[in-house]
């Protein structure tokens, strides 16, 4: 059996579809997606279509949560213009997604913590940037569970660990925004150097497990068009590069 995993699409449509049909031509039909849907300057509203038609377990991401339950005032402006982009049926989808999902009795899927949304469950921040966390740290925050694989967003890195007597935790990358500057708390980026879409495969055979973390080529051109397009450089420089614009 072999799952697909993937994760931050924020409405990128055209990585995405991208994503989708890699998918497709491996032949692979089981699919979890770990959240923050459709934010972003791009294209919320084809983007909940597709992944409403589609179907998919999916785990809420804060932004969806916020997108999809907090007033305008509240909202960044990108997540501004996609709760505006989005009809209510939209709105209501996000809403009613799952904190967190249990794909099977050993694989839980959460898109930051599982009771925290909205923190990094494999990094830390050191000088404004992301690094890998220590595996005692990742194993306090994860908490007790009983899974022998765990699935987790946010971050944007495409990466994985085994915790010593504990799971393994994979983060599958961002499908849709290679980058971003966040203000917000402990200012700081997550950059993964690239403009390619990001997922993972993870393949049981046995009881043994083998992960395969795939970087896609996709139209990013027409992504870092579109969010010029809506006013966003911040979004544009990051979908064209893989780096945060430069404060």
């Amino acid at each position: 059996m072999t799952l697909a995993v993937i994760a931050d699409t924020h409405g990128n449509l055209p990585a995405l579809e991208a994503v989708l049909a890699d998918i497709a031509r491996r032949n692979i039909t089981d699919v979890i997606d770990l959240g923050d849907c459709a934010s972003g300057p791009l294209w919320p509203r084809e983007t909940c279509e597709l992944l409403m038609a589609r179907g998919f377990p999916t785990v809420r991401g804060n932004h969806d949560r916020w997108v999809a339950t907090f007033a305008l005032a509240d909202l960044s402006p990108s997540d501004c213009y996609t709760h505006n982009a989005l009809n209510e049926t939209q709105r209501q989808w996000l809403r009613d997604l799952p904190a967190t999902v249990k794909l099977h009795p050993d694989t839980l899927a959460v898109h930051g913590l599982p009771e925290d949304d909205n923190r990094y469950l494999l990094e830390d921040i050191e000088h404004g940037r992301l690094v890998r966390a220590p595996a005692d740290a990742i194993a306090q925050r994860l908490g007790r569970t009983d899974a022998a694989l765990v699935l987790c967003g946010h971050s944007h890195q495409q990466h994985m660990i085994r915790l010593p007597d504990g799971p393994i935790v994979l983060n599958p990358g961002s499908v849709g925004l290679p980058a971003y500057r966040d203000p917000t708390g402990v200012a700081h980026v997550s950059e993964v150097g690239s403009p390619h879409a990001r997922y993972a495969l993870v393949s049981r055979d046995n009881g043994s497990v083998t992960i395969e973390l795939v970087s896609l080529e996709y139209d990013h051109a027409s992504a870092a068009k579109r969010a010029a397009a809506n006013g966003n450089p911040g979004w544009a420089h990051a979908l064209a590069t893989g780096f945060a614009l430069p404060a």
